[in-house]
């Protein structure tokens, strides 16, 4: 029996690829070992975000080949997709294999060991390709599955290598969706978070001319009346699946937020109030440099939007600090922005040059530790808003999926995530898995609330 080894880096999206492999790979028979341990195979799925997840990358694909010299190595995902002709002078990877071939793990492994000569299996993602379909049967999380309905990115943001290591839009048929779902409900999965690179986008190489031309994400969205009804569809189809009785969207494009969308999933129970919106910056000049298609107004008005159809909706997203030109009043203006928006949760990154990318060669690269200081100060900004946004659910009526047993000060507690995705605790032991109501008392930590349960 052959041992494979596998380590993963990068998105929610590669996570979902990664639990395929290793499903292929036990499915083939083969044992899946620890990435620390000696084995036959190693499979890294990179990431290629930033330069550093390159760097890691191939820290990670020479670690493989220093714990077993005799070991087939394997590379693949973004790395292995943008700079293939890198990892083909490499001579610690054995296997590359792009983006849209992963469900071919294994046959490919095993083509390479009949005749024992490098492989490489990368696709030119620039051009249109189908949606490569497959499925998981089962997760490594125990409560909450992700679940990937949709591939590529046309938006080209100046910072971003994703379109060229993950190709163009396309979109998974919404009945293999239900199928795979349905198959995951019945093996007690309550919770399910669609996903995909630009999840906005779903659907819309659905609707090409015949000659691989799709309608524009970003000329459909410029309109009020925009909405995407494909997207619509498949969350419908799912919350129509017995056992269901979560589901989450992955993040969305501020423009997809319209009153017929917020409308439609107000009415639907099953959907959670947590929406995140990539902002990116909350300064209109710094995000035209970044090529975002909106402005800081119009992402406003969307949030007022949510809160208009959502009583208490967790609205989260995304900022990048020192993006080249970013100058103090650019940044103030940002920093603003977030305390009238008052996010629940803000995932701070300092801006990191990715080769290949128009903003590498911007001028107006900020230091190390600009970059370090204005994450702080936004961090420090995270802090207040999250606890504010924690401090209205006192004395409400919560419901938690369970997820597992934690000792806090010597005391056992049964977590769970809250719909608008809080962190609450219940005292005692509970099965995991398990929908629980109750009243929020107060806090155990900062960044976990205390559950009552009702009639206890």
């Amino acid at each position: 029996m052959k041992t494979v080894a596998f380590h993963n880096l990068g998105c929610k999206v590669n996570a979902y690829e990664f639990e395929m492999m290793q499903q292929s790979v036990q499915n083939r028979g083969w044992q899946i070992v620890d990435f620390a341990q000696k084995a036959d195979i190693y499979v890294v799925n990179t990431c290629s975000v930033t330069n550093v997840a390159d760097r890691k990358s191939r820290q990670m694909l020479h670690k493989a080949r220093k714990m077993n010299p005799d070991a087939i190595v394997v590379a693949t995902g973004c790395y292995a997709q943008t700079d293939t002709e890198g990892a083909k002078a490499d001579d610690a990877i054995d296997i590359i294999i792009g983006n849209n071939h992963k469900n071919e793990l294994v046959p490919i492994i095993e083509a390479y060991i009949s005749d024992n000569s490098a492989y490489e299996n990368v696709d030119d993602l620039s051009l249109p390709i189908e949606y490569e379909d497959y499925s998981i049967s089962t997760s490594n999380e125990r409560t909450r599955v992700d679940v990937k309905i949709q591939d590529g990115c046309n938006q080209f943001c100046s910072y971003c290598i994703i379109p060229y290591a993950r190709g163009r839009i396309r979109s998974r048929d919404c009945e293999a969706v239900v199928d795979e779902i349905g198959r995951l409900a019945r093996d007690g999965y309550k919770e399910v978070v669609l996903t995909g690179i630009h999840l906005s986008s779903y659907g819309l190489d659905f609707h090409d001319d015949g000659e691989g031309n799709v309608p524009s994400y970003n000329s459909m969205a410029r309109t009020d009346a925009f909405t995407n009804y494909d997207l619509i569809e498949v969350i419908n189809a799912v919350s129509s699946i017995e056992g269901i009785e979560r589901i989450r969207l992955g993040s969305l494009e501020p423009r997809v937020i319209t009153e017929e969308f917020l409308e439609i999933l107000h009415n639907n129970k099953k959907v959670c109030p947590h929406f995140h919106l990539s902002l990116q910056s909350g300064c209109d000049e710094t995000l035209k440099r970044m090529n975002r298609r909106y402005t800081a107004a119009e992402f406003l008005d969307k949030t007022m939007l949510i809160r208009k159809y959502f009583k208490h909706p967790a609205i989260t997203t995304d900022i990048i600090v020192g993006f080249p030109g970013e100058s103090e009043e650019e940044f103030a203006v940002t920093c603003d922005f977030v305390d009238r928006v008052k996010f629940y949760e803000t995932h701070i990154f300092k801006y990191s040059k990715r080769k290949g990318t128009v903003a590498a060669s911007m001028p107006g690269q900020l230091t190390e530790a600009q970059k370090a200081a204005r994450s702080d100060v936004l961090e420090e900004k995270n802090e207040q808003h999250s606890m504010e946004f924690r401090n209205e659910l006192l004395g409400e009526q919560v419901q938690i999926l369970t997820e597992e047993t934690k000792e806090i000060d010597g005391q056992i507690y049964t977590v769970g995530h809250s719909m608008d995705y809080v962190m609450m605790a219940i005292e005692g032991e509970y099965n995991s898995n398990q929908l629980v109501s109750g009243s929020v008392e107060g806090f155990i930590r900062n960044d976990i609330m205390l559950l009552k349960i009702d009639n206890k």
